[in-house]
C-alpha cells in the first residue's frame, strides 16, 4: 500500500514541476500578437477564398499589420471593409468601385458551333487539353463549369452551354476569373452595364464562320461613340471604363448585339 502511494505521489510531484515549467516557458517564450490583427480578422467575412492573394483571412490580416500589405485587397468585403481596416490601422481610404465578374461570351449551344462531340471529364480543364476544347471558336465559354466549382458564392452557373453571372450574388472575390481555362471572366465595374460579351480577335469572316454572337469588328460602335470610349482593337470592341458613360448608344448600334 505504502509503495502504490509513494508512486502516486511521485507522479503527483513531476506532473506539477511539469505544470510550473510549461507555465514559466509559456511566459518566457509569449509571443505578443497585435490587437489589431484581431481585429482586422473580426471585420472579414470569413470567406478563406484566398482572393486577396494570401492564405486566408488570418494571413490577410497579418499581412496588412506586420507587412503593410494593402488595406482594399479583399474583394469578398468591398469598399466597405476596406473603409473598416484603413479606420483600424488609422488611414483613410477612398471608396473604390463596386467590382462584378462578367463572362465575355455568348456562344450558347444555338449561337455557336462545336468542333467535335466531347465525352471526356466534364471539366473544362480537361476539354482544353483536346484541342483548345470542343467549341470551334477558340474564345468560346467551354461549359462545364470549372467557374461554378471554384465560386463559393453560388453566383454563377452555366446556362444553355455559357457561364452566366449573378451579379447581386457576386462578391467579386475572383476565383471563377482564376479557375477559366480560357481566360473570358473579368471583373468589371459593377454600376457601368456595358461590356463587351466576346473574346475573339478573330475576322469577321472567321467569327461569323463559328458564332452567330460574335464582335465581327465592324467598327460601328466605336464610330458612334461622341466620348470616345469604345474602340475596335486586334479585331475585337474594348471599353475604356474611364470615358465610358454607358449611354447605350454603342448597345443600341451593334448588329450583332454583342455589347451588353
Amino acid at each position: 500500500m505504502n509503495d502504490i502511494l509513494s508512486a502516486i505521489l511521485v507522479v503527483g510531484i513531476v506532473g506539477l514541476a511539469f505544470g510550473v515549467l510549461l507555465a514559466v516557458a509559456a511566459v518566457i517564450f509569449k509571443v505578443e500578437v497585435d490587437e489589431r490583427i484581431e481585429k482586422i480578422e473580426e471585420v472579414l467575412p470569413g470567406a478563406n477564398c484566398g482572393a486577396c492573394g494570401f492564405a486566408g483571412c488570418s494571413a490577410y490580416a497579418a499581412a496588412v499589420v506586420e507587412d503593410g500589405a494593402p488595406v482594399n485587397a479583399c474583394g469578398v468585403g468591398g469598399s466597405n471593409v476596406a473603409q473598416q481596416i484603413g479606420g483600424i490601422m488609422g488611414m483613410a481610404v477612398a471608396a473604390g468601385k463596386v467590382m462584378v465578374a462578367r463572362v465575355h461570351c455568348q456562344g450558347t449551344c444555338e449561337n455557336a458551333k462545336d468542333k467535335y462531340e466531347y465525352y471526356g471529364v466534364e471539366t473544362c480543364e480537361a476539354a482544353i487539353k483536346l484541342a483548345g476544347g470542343q467549341k470551334a471558336c477558340n474564345t468560346g465559354c467551354l461549359g462545364f463549369g470549372s467557374c461554378v466549382s471554384a465560386c463559393k458564392f453560388d453566383a454563377i452557373s452555366v446556362v444553355d452551354g455559357v457561364a452566366v453571372v449573378d451579379e447581386e450574388k457576386c462578391t467579386a472575390c475572383g476565383a471563377c476569373v482564376k479557375a477559366c481555362p480560357k481566360a473570358i471572366i473579368e471583373l468589371l465595374p459593377k454600376d457601368n452595364k456595358t461590356f463587351v460579351k466576346c473574346a475573339s480577335h478573330k475576322t469577321g469572316k472567321e467569327v461569323n464562320a463559328v458564332c452567330k454572337a460574335g464582335c465581327i469588328a465592324c467598327k460601328i460602335c466605336e464610330k458612334n461613340c461622341e466620348f470616345e470610349a469604345i474602340s475596335v482593337i486586334d479585331n475585337l470592341a474594348v471599353v475604356d471604363y474611364d470615358k465610358c458613360t454607358a449611354c447605350g448608344v454603342c448597345v443600341e448600334k451593334c448588329p450583332k448585339k454583342v455589347i451588353g
